[in-house]
């Protein structure tokens, strides 16, 4: 069951340009690489060497920094789901599981079923991405979301990982840098890439029952790395998110 919200028109979606498979080559690890990388880096600058002065902008804008970072784990963690990081499937699934586990201890193997079942049933009572069809608003539709997906094991690693590193490293930089970019990623992704694209604003004949961004390439990479580009990803679910802009017309 699909529920429209009312107050806004379906809008029409252009079709998605088409593009042809390529070779991945090591593009996808490259790529991977980079994010995992920078995020690791700027984590280690911001705990270890980084003293805050909170009555400027610059700690806030490097929580900014960092949620775009953790972002793109969950995006690369979403690309090995496809199998669109590395062609050698085991290098992928480790990146997927890396990854994944990185972004606040989620479980690779128990996210891929689910996200497959999202592209087989989207925006039907079997999409465990899709809201319960009373309750569409924002708020609710992200409680179940998140009651989909966070586990107790993720709960109880995350509390136990915020007492270790508070032992080395001061609590407040712990919770702005390390805590508070990775709830705010996951407001991100939920917002740009399921509660914007899924909640009905589409035409009734949309294949996909997906709505995308307006085309601009820096803000759809800025707010999460093209993956507001939605009904391009599930046209193509073998682009990774590097090229997904190459997609919208």
């Amino acid at each position: 069951m699909q529920v429209s919200v009312a107050s806004s028109p379906a809008l029409p979606t252009s079709p998605a340009r088409r593009l042809r498979p390529e070779a991945l080559g090591y593009k996808g690890v490259v790529a991977a690489s980079l994010i995992i990388g920078a995020w690791a880096s700027l984590l280690v600058f911001l705990l270890v060497f980084y003293r805050p002065d909170w009555q400027t902008p610059w700690p806030y804008l490097l929580v900014l920094a960092q949620t775009h970072l953790y972002t793109g784990l969950f995006i690369t963690a979403h690309d090995a789901m496809h199998g669109v990081v590395s062609p050698h499937r085991r290098l992928n699934d480790a990146l997927g599981l890396l990854t994944a586990g990185l972004f606040a201890f989620n479980w690779f193997p128990r996210m891929l079923p689910k996200h497959h079942a999202h592209h087989r049933h989207v925006a039907t009572p079997d999409d465990p991405d899709y809201h319960d069809a009373r309750h569409p608003g924002f708020v609710p539709w992200f409680i179940r979301f998140a009651w989909n997906y966070v586990t107790v094991w993720q709960v109880l690693l995350m509390a136990a990982t915020y007492n270790v590193l508070k032992l080395f490293f001061p609590a407040e930089q712990v919770i702005a840098f390390w805590m508070i970019p990775a709830v705010l990623a996951t407001l991100q992704l939920f917002y740009f890439g399921t509660y914007l694209p899924h909640r009905g604003e589409h035409a009734p004949d949309n294949p996909h029952k997906s709505r995308s961004q307006l085309r601009q390439h820096v803000w759809a990479f800025v707010s999460c790395y093209f993956f507001g580009y939605h009904y391009e990803h599930h046209d193509q679910p073998f682009l990774p998110w590097w090229r997904l802009w190459q997609a919208k017309r």
